[in-house]
């Protein structure tokens, strides 16, 4: 591969390093107009549901004083003229009205109207057959109203008033009233809204899209299906997405639109700025190269020399360079042998390290050693149990050597530990505390403990038969970490007198190496341990001393 030019290799990594980056920030844009589609999709999916349960609670609130009215002793009394009297008074501060139908479909004792004004037909016979035929409440679809001249909608409630026969109790209200709950719901601006009846007419609708009783010219609600969120609907003015609630009670739907380009034209915008940005700023970056390469080539000629120099075995100096980056490397090789020095420090230090854990392994091996042979009852027995022991340190082992200096977590080491022994259902075994990290030598120490704890819970305790249940907790308070083995089981425990390996590690090693407290308690169901250790035994800036590490050897 041939010479190029400082210039030529400045270039390249300007386009190499500027593309990928502004072509990661497309896609992060590209990210965050999704999100923000999801944002405002949920918040016209929340905002059209509310209208919705404001019509139906308005519904309700009607059929609630139809009831009320509907128990007015006049008309359960067949005083018609007293209803009408009481009925107008109760709604006159409202723009209700109310009328009663006959079975014959005549209407009668109307609010708009005096009492004795003729009858006249209602305006939904359909409606008001079915509310005869199931004695049911029934809301009707948008009625232009034979009285009052306007788009209204009425709920009727039938009722048996005995001799008198069977009559509907109808609440009229003005379908133009209902646009006060869609106003009170404001949607995102360039979004439209409708409410529509089962026909498809306008009950209401924001400015400009329709009147009361229309159909919707730009496309045809009815025809669309009904989804969790918002869908593509196709209008006379273009693609456009859509929101469709339904009424439970009423049937009515609510449709909330918007074009499309209203919600992608942030991202259009964005990706526009985007490029028009990364042209005007290769092409600064392009310019300023020839420059930068001056500054370079001097600052490099100068780093070769120090480098000869370094070669040659000579003490280098650092010096100032126009360029930083340049600069901090002549101070890097002025500080060469000096490194060398402290790595070669680091290095003894650590094969110190090494040999001090490795006497440490060694007197918890030979510990481990002793006291098994002391309770095995025969060789095939001590060399199972010595050989889980082993495998137990192990476990502890290899979480010290993943995280090092940092410490173990004390989660991840009881976790560790009792994983060989847990039972196939996970809901009898409950593990909660903080994370809490330990030193190296107490995670040795906790990890034989735990896997002790897990051997007597597999022969005697919670892992010994299908119903057993184990809960370990543990918890930092007054600069104390308390931790809390408790075993449950369905039949009696019985506390023998002999001392093996498992107490020694529990009462011995814990207890005295960490400076613990441990008191192991006996239940009708179960055996509990619990250990108070001092914070400052387990925290990983420090280390147990020779004083520490005696009992171990015992």
């Amino acid at each position: 591969m041939g010479r190029r030019s400082i210039v030529q290799y400045l270039v390249a990594l300007a386009v190499i390093s500027v593309v990928p980056s502004f072509l990661f920030a497309g896609v992060l844009i590209q990210r965050y107009q999704a999100a923000q589609e999801e944002v405002v999709e949920t918040f016209i999916v929340a905002t059209t549901r509310s209208i919705i349960q404001a019509v139906e609670r308005e519904i309700a609130a009607n059929t609630t004083t139809l009831h009320v009215l509907a128990g007015t002793p006049a008309l359960i009394e067949g005083d018609f003229r007293g209803f009408y009297n009481r009925s107008k008074a109760a709604l006159s501060d409202t723009e209700t009205h109310l009328f009663i139908v006959n079975e014959d479909m005549a209407t009668f004792a109307s609010t708009r109207v005096p009492y004795d004004a003729p009858p006249s037909q209602v305006g939904d016979k359909e409606a008001a057959t079915r509310a005869f035929e199931t004695n049911s409440v029934v809301v009707t679809d948008l009625v232009f109203g034979n009285i009052s001249k306007q788009w209204v909608y009425n709920i009727l409630l039938p009722v048996d008033l005995g001799r008198y026969g069977k009559k509907l109790i109808a609440l009229n209200q003005r379908a133009q009233n209902l646009a006060s709950t869609l106003s009170a719901n404001s949607l995102p601006a360039g979004w439209n809204s409708a409410l529509l009846d089962n026909d498809g007419r306008v009950l209401a609708a924001s400015a400009g899209v329709a009147n009361v009783g229309e159909f919707l010219s730009g496309f045809d609600p009815m025809a669309q299906r009904f989804a969790v969120g918002w869908q593509e609907i196709e209008t006379t003015s273009g693609s456009a997405l859509g929101v469709i609630q339904r009424s439970a009670s009423t049937g009515w739907r609510l449709v909330a639109w918007a074009p499309t380009s209203l919600i992608t034209q942030p991202l259009m915008t964005a990706l526009l700025l985007l490029v028009a940005g990364g042209i005007l700023l290769l092409s600064l970056i392009v310019a300023a190269m020839f420059w930068v390469s001056r500054l370079i080539g001097g600052s490099v000629s100068g780093l070769a020399r120090d480098a000869r120099r370094m070669g040659a075995g000579e003490l280098v100096q650092a010096h100032s360079y126009p360029v930083s980056e340049i600069a901090e490397v002549s101070e890097a090789l002025a500080q060469a042998s000096l490194n060398r020095q402290e790595a070669e420090r680091e290095v003894n230090f650590l094969m110190r390290e090494v040999a001090h854990r490795s006497k440490n392994q060694m007197t918890v091996i030979t510990a481990m050693a002793k006291q098994t042979g002391r309770s095995a009852e025969d060789v095939p027995s001590y060399v199972q149990a010595f050989e889980k022991r082993i495998l137990g340190l192990s476990r502890s082992t290899d979480l010290l050597m993943a995280h090092g200096r940092e410490g173990v977590l004390l989660g991840e080491l009881i976790e560790s530990q009792i994983a060989t022994f847990s039972p196939v259902d996970p809901g009898r075994v409950h593990l909660c505390g903080p994370q809490i990290r330990i030193n190296a030598q107490s995670a040795q120490i906790l990890g034989m403990a735990l896997h002790e704890l897990s051997t007597n819970a597999v022969k005697y305790g919670a892992f010994a038969d299908d119903s057993g249940k184990l809960s370990v907790t543990w918890s930092l308070a007054d600069d104390t970490l308390h931790l809390v083995w408790l075993e449950t089981v369905s039949h009696p425990v019985v506390f023998g007198e002999r001392t093996g390996f498992g107490t020694t590690v529990l009462k011995s090693m814990v207890g005295r190496s960490l400076g613990a407290e441990v008191e192991r308690l006996g239940h009708e169901n179960g055996i509990e341990w619990r250990f108070a250790i001092p914070a400052q035994a387990v925290d990983p800036e420090h280390g147990l001393g020779s004083a520490s590490r005696a009992p171990a050897a015992q």
